[in-house]
């Protein structure tokens, strides 16, 4: 069951631009998300709260709003569309809040984001070929295009995808999305976020997933950890205690907190940009 809400804002300043993502604004179209990935932070945090999908139907109307405000006052900067619910999940092709946020997007030239497992994003390809040309890049990041493209992933093993991702197009899906957008020209990469402790971050795993960013000529590859907060935590011991209990040991002593101890953080940061430097894969967008 969907619902149609109305929203008094929907675009979200940071206050400090992601180091990562370089995003200084975040945009969400829909409430939650269809596709149940079981590691997705939101179940953990203030927004999980509601277990209500809903649609924001006002929120093109509303982003013109604030957008214009923006444009006026030259504070051009990226906007992270689908930073915590999947901005093309299935329900998009009936509402198409996404596209007309788009098209809002593109009327006031701000350079986008596209954070994304799915593969109705080829449908807008029209309007984010039109932002890669028109955007306005803040001062420091004006080498960079106007729209970039991130696909992620916990793994490129169909079946653990399957578990952790069940309504989510499969990695050999999204991988042939990739394909097709890096033909169209655009500037798109990968984000192995979050890998999986002991289910999909081996050397040898990490070896496989540099490898696929290479030959699907993704321009830059993100590697992060898990992160489990409250009861996204919960559910998430559930599913390893159905499919990998032999697992559970492991994560207790792995996350004391809401992240794993920082010797693995590190280890998983030195790895990937020891293969990325091998591969001859950009680490990160800049």
């Amino acid at each position: 069951m969907v619902k149609g809400i109305f929203v008094k804002s929907v675009l979200n300043k940071h206050k400090k631009r992601d180091e990562w993502f370089l995003d200084d604004y975040s945009l969400n179209p829909y409430q939650l998300c269809e596709f149940g990935c079981v590691y997705c932070y939101i179940h953990g945090s203030k927004y999980g709260e509601t277990k209500s999908l809903a649609v924001k139907v006002n929120a093109p109307l509303i982003l013109q709003r604030e957008l214009r405000k923006g444009a006026e006052r030259k504070e051009y900067g990226f906007i992270a569309l689908g930073s915590a619910t999947e901005p093309w999940q299935p329900m998009e092709e009936k509402y198409q809040v996404t596209r007309r946020c788009l098209e809002v997007i593109l009327k006031f030239k701000f350079p986008v984001h596209c954070l994304t497992k799915s593969t109705l994003i080829l449908r807008d390809l029209d309007l984010l070929r039109e932002i890669d040309r028109k955007a306005i890049l803040p001062g420091d990041l004006e080498n960079l295009r106007g729209v970039l493209i991130t696909f992620s992933f916990s793994s490129l093993d169909e079946r653990i995808a399957k578990i952790f991702e069940p309504k989510a197009p499969s990695p050999k899906e999204r991988l042939e999305t990739l394909w097709r957008v890096k033909e169209e020209g655009f500037y798109a990469g990968i984000a192995y976020i979050p890998v999986l402790p002991f289910i999909s971050d081996s050397d040898e795993q990490m070896e496989e997933m540099i490898k696929v960013a290479k030959e699907f000529s993704a321009d830059y590859v993100f590697v992060g950890a898990l992160t489990l907060y409250g009861s996204g935590k919960t559910a998430y011991y559930s599913i390893l205690g159905k499919y990998f209990p032999e697992l559970l040991p492991k994560y207790e002593e792995l996350f004391k907190f809401n992240q794993p101890n920082w010797e693995y953080q590190r280890r998983l940061e030195k790895k990937a940009r020891e293969l990325c430097k091998e591969y001859n894969v950009r680490y990160r967008i800049v």
